[in-house]
């Protein structure tokens, strides 16, 4: 049995900590700076991780094959089984007139405003999205959309993401807290409670905050500052008193609805003046081809969220799934900081949710009576959008598992845990670190979730706080995800162009981290509290 080393460099656990870091340093650089599309910076990673791996950290060459190949694996099934059911479903809406008509709905519903729209269309209507199928969904989906109603690719890209946070950690159904209950051993329901607790903070300023920095300042939220109130009042108020009182696993889809619907009906209620300055491209707008009634464009999404929701209700992903343990992988790892060998195990399952999205798919185009040739013609879209994706994903996906079982991401994690009394500040960048490398916070929490436990319980913080923080930073960190990222440019045309999405997305990353950061610090030492017991 391989036993993990943490601080192989000169024994010294900061030489190791800045050794570990290097692949991760070399993807941003490759695309924030250097501006190289996603898989060729996220296979650089790879190499670079792979030799120091091997070499420094120790790993037996054939683990390392082993664990990048478990990683792959994943990667495809199940987060890109969902991926690639959530673009066909919008491809099928797009060929269907569905998306045009629901686009055009939009148009007429909401002021002639960008701010307003995107505010309503990437925040509210991206998290309902999140919170029925999560992963690279809502990326693909409200990007689309922003687009299609006028927006250039990049900033539709770009802000999706940005609002593509606060809803991340009760995503698909609550799976992230579902999985940092089973990896820690605390209670999801008090994991969910404390998360509750922080991220409506995030929620209710994320609308301001994104709307400033599209329109280039303070003046951007002159006129629609209400709105704005209106929809991240509500949303952080129905995340908070959902994952509280009712249930963590339909908390994104309560406070996504709320916000929409609350949202709306204000906007019926009283009419915004729109700013000149923020008006729609009318040209650039598309739309419907058909006599369709522009409700017809709510059917896909519809059928979507009452079909998941039953999905996952009925517990039909349970059926036929089978726990496979990895060949060669499997309890072949010790790891150092948690004393217990490294399970390999892949929960494969046939009826998972990325089946749900299937069968909402078949239903949506059996329902809208598309005809074979259109149906081919979605599916070749499909084929098309999703192929870089999916050796991004990968890739990427393998960069994480590989770092996991050679123990380097543990030596990044043990570094960040010994910094004593500033750990609570730092506690979301561990999240962060770890979303960034898998693309998806319930990855990130079985990654470093007990992590953040040991470090709590050593320190004399509160696991619970640390092990809620750790969701809480992760979702920030998905904004600059390569996996998400690539996904997002796979339907907007910036194929090659992951670069300039992170150069814009990154700061913010940091900066919104860093305020979740002191949020903790204040619960931890100021306000406990609010720590659920």
């Amino acid at each position: 049995m391989f036993h993990q080393l943490i601080a192989p460099v000169f024994g010294n656990l900061a030489w190791s900590f800045l050794v570990a870091a290097v692949p991760i340093v070399a993807v941003l650089l490759l695309l924030g700076l250097m501006r190289r599309p996603a898989w060729q910076a996220s296979a650089v990673g790879l190499l670079l991780a792979l030799v120091l791996a091997t070499t420094v950290w120790k790993l037996p060459f054939n683990l390392a094959v082993d664990s990048i190949a478990a990683g792959a694996t994943f990667a495809v099934w199940p987060v890109m089984w969902i991926v690639l059911n959530a673009l066909l479903l919008y491809n099928i809406a797009v060929k269907s007139g569905r998306f045009d008509a629901f686009c055009s709905w939009m148009v007429k519903h909401l002021p002639n405003d960008r701010r307003v729209v995107l505010t309503v269309v990437g925040f509210s209507f991206g998290s309902l999205l999140e919170g029925i199928a999560g992963f690279g969904t809502p990326i693909a989906i409200t990007s689309a959309l922003l687009v299609a109603l006028g927006f250039s690719a990049l900033d539709a890209l770009v802000f999706t993401l940005m609002f593509n946070t606060a809803p991340v950690a009760f995503g698909a159904l609550g799976s992230p807290v579902t999985t940092l209950g089973a990896v820690t051993q605390l209670s999801d329901v008090t994991l969910g409670a404390m998360i509750g607790r922080q991220l409506p903070i995030i929620a209710f300023a994320l609308p301001f905050y994104v709307t400033t920095i599209y329109g280039g300042g303070l003046r951007a939220l002159k006129g629609v500052w209400p709105v704005l109130l209106v929809a991240g009042g509500s949303f952080a108020l129905a995340q908070f008193v959902s994952s509280n009182f009712l249930s963590y696993a339909l908390t994104d889809v309560l406070s996504s609805l709320t916000s929409l619907l609350a949202t709306l009906s204000y906007l019926k209620v009283v009419k915004i003046v729109p700013d000149p300055a923020f008006a729609l491209r009318q040209g650039d707008i598309e739309r419907p081809a058909s006599t369709l009634q522009l409700w017809h464009g709510w059917i896909p999404w519809s059928i979507l969220a009452v079909t998941v929701i039953a999905w996952v209700h009925f517990n039909v992903s349970s059926i036929g799934a089978l726990k496979i343990a990895w060949p060669g992988l499997h309890n072949a790892i010790f790891i150092t900081t948690y004393n217990k060998p490294y399970a390999a195990m892949w929960n494969f399952q046939p009826l998972a949710t990325g089946t749900a999205i299937l069968v909402a798919t078949v239903i949506t185009a059996v329902v809208v009576r598309l005809s074979p040739s259109h149906l081919a013609a979605a599916l070749r879209d499909t084929l098309r959008q999703v192929r870089l994706p999916l050796v991004t994903t990968m890739i990427i996906v393998g960069l994480a598992y590989l770092m996991n079982y050679s123990g380097m991401a543990y030596t990044l994690g043990v570094g960040v845990a010994s910094v004593g009394a500033l750990f609570p500040l730092l506690s979301a960048f561990l999240g962060w670190l770890a979303v960034f490398l898998s693309g998806s916070d319930t990855s990130g929490n079985a990654l470093f979730g007990n992590l953040q436990v040991v470090a709590a319980q050593q320190l004399g913080l509160s696991p619970v706080l640390m092990a809620a923080t750790n969701a809480s930073g992760g979702v920030l960190g998905k904004m600059i995800s390569p996996q998400n990222i690539a996904t997002g440019t796979s339907v907007t045309n910036l194929k090659g162009r992951e670069g300039d999405v992170l150069a814009r997305t990154f700061k913010h990353s940091i900066v919104l981290t860093l305020f979740l950061g002191v949020i903790v610090m204040l619960q931890q030492h100021v306000f406990p509290a609010v720590i659920p017991q």
